[in-house]
């Protein structure tokens, strides 16, 4: 793991802040946490990710690095309190918006030249310190947006802190943060919140037939919603004119399909260009190694609902020298039993379907 800065406060101790804390933690760093509801610091720092920031301040003097981990609207506040207090050489942000409280910052006269608006690329739908993990940012993009104004020193700082926590550190304006966010992470959760809307008036029997499909796409949808509608009130206008782009798209296929129900069969192949332009989109999203999304065999393996059985399938899998890519488990409905999808290279998917029947498994390659 790279170094990071020697000693670092961590303003918020929620999901991403008290994982940067463990992260950090983890590289050697000394930290310091701090947070409006001491509970959550103390919870915290029993789950080692650093000590209580004393009232009068760091000791020792000021940290090489002060992390905001608060959201968008409180970011710059936090940044002239911290500053004020002189907590830290260099200060940056987790929050998922940039320019606004880049702005605010400056409304506020914060000193701008030793701030690095930052934003990493990862996070999980629960919330809180409990469900933090030190290796959440493993191999994750983390935006940085320095400015004109701020220190080469500190752009640096920030940047190994990035880098201590696993992340891949990538620079670009705030404006330009905003727009991409919007299309990668703030709309997808729009969308998904407006599908799992439909469930929540559908007849039981409807849900009983979900699927992996309905759980995927509506996934993010369990996120906090208060934090989420501060996030997409602080990036309103890129945020719109992606929904605006989707509505168009869904407009177009709820067209074509009237036209399919009303019997102009011909209107089936507007329809497969339609989702033809689906596949094309989801081809150009980076695999988890960056770079073109791969193509993966899935082999399908039925486990038992008890404890140890996954870890028994990875370890036939170990052993049989073939590295999973990627896992889904589908449940069965009533029964003590489930699939497991495992995804593997397409050169591989035959060695390991053999060396799981030989072990035992109730195995076959998916269709």
């Amino acid at each position: 793991m790279p170094a990071g800065p020697g000693t670092a406060v961590v303003i918020g101790t929620g999901l991403i802040g008290t994982s940067v804390a463990l992260a950090l933690r983890a590289a050697g760093t000394r930290v310091w946490l701090s947070d409006a509801d001491q509970g959550a610091a103390r919870l915290a720092a029993g789950l080692g990710a650093g000590a209580m920031l004393p009232a009068e301040g760091v000791p020792g003097g000021p940290a090489d690095v002060a992390v905001l981990a608060v959201p968008p609207a409180a970011v710059a506040p936090a940044l002239a309190s911290a500053q004020a207090r002189r907590l830290a050489r260099c200060y940056t942000d987790v929050a998922s918006v940039k320019e606004r409280p880049l702005r605010e910052a400056a409304e506020l006269g914060c000193d701008l030249a030793s701030f690095v608006p930052g934003h990493p690329m990862s996070g999980r739908e629960r919330s809180g310190p409990a469900a933090a993990r030190a290796d959440l940012f493993a191999g994750r993009p983390w935006v940085l947006c320095p400015g004109q104004r701020t220190s080469a020193g500190c752009v640096a700082a920030v940047t190994a802190t990035a880098r201590a926590c696993g992340a891949q550190p990538v620079r670009m304006p705030a404006a330009q943060h905003d727009r991409f966010v919007a299309l990668v992470s703030h709309a997808p959760h729009v969308v998904a919140a407006a599908l799992a809307a439909q469930c929540a008036r559908a007849p039981a029997g409807a849900l009983a037939l979900a699927g992996p499909g309905l759980r995927d796409v509506t996934r993010v949808a369990a996120g906090d919603s208060g934090l989420w509608a501060e996030i997409l009130a602080a990036n309103a206008g890129p945020v719109r004119q992606v929904l605006l782009g989707v509505a168009g798209q869904l407009g177009a296929l709820a067209g074509v399909l009237e036209e399919i129900a009303a019997g102009r069969d011909e209107s089936v192949k507007r329809l497969v260009d339609l989702l033809e332009a689906g596949r094309a989109g989801v081809a150009r999203i980076p695999g988890k190694r960056g770079g073109p999304a791969p193509s993966y065999a899935v082999v399908q393996v039925v486990i038992g609902d008890r404890p140890g059985e996954l870890a028994r399938l990875f370890t036939a899998a170990g052993a049989a020298g073939i590295n999973i890519e990627d896992v889904r488990i589908e449940h069965s409905p009533g029964l003590p039993a489930g699939v497991a999808e495992l995804s593997v290279r397409p050169e591989a998917a035959a060695d390991l379907t053999a060396a799981l029947a030989a072990a035992g498994w109730p195995v076959a390659s998916a269709p």
